[in-house]
């Protein structure tokens, strides 16, 4: 990994104040080194920090994955029910999920236009709301 990668890394963590263990920066270097966004599995990180040479188990990627979730740092968008992806970017926009390479790509927000959510129950408030626009190539 280059320095850069490891400098923002370090610095993402830092940001929410999470202790900047060996495991945590390796994943948080794959994940924001290149400066880009990105949707990943916790199979893919595992594989892409096996492939940088990384020792880190695959329940270990899970769990930091869990820490980065509950520290604003990733956010977890859950496609069938079963299958989580993590998702670097956080402000709110909507997602393409391809079906033939189960990819997650970002959807353009732009043109999303939600114009009326349905009523909540009585003691309970909307948390979130998530688009995942699946899609099946011709």
């Amino acid at each position: 990994m280059t320095d850069t990668a490891t400098s923002r890394g370090t610095a993402w963590l830092s940001g929410v104040g999470l202790r900047p263990t060996r495991q945590r920066m390796t994943l948080a270097a794959l994940l924001v080194g290149d400066g880009q966004d990105r949707h990943v599995t916790a199979e893919g990180l595992y594989d892409a920090a096996s492939s940088a040479g990384e020792k880190v188990s695959l329940a270990t990627v899970y769990n930091t994955l869990r820490a980065f979730c509950d520290a604003g740092l990733v956010r977890e968008i859950t496609v069938d029910g079963s299958k989580s992806y993590f998702d670097t970017n956080m402000t709110d926009h909507p997602h393409f999920y391809w079906e033939d390479t189960a990819e997650l790509t970002d959807a353009p927000l732009r043109q999303l236009e939600i114009r009326r959510l349905p009523d909540v129950p009585e003691g309970a408030e909307i948390a979130s709301v998530d688009v995942v626009i699946r899609l099946r190539r011709t």
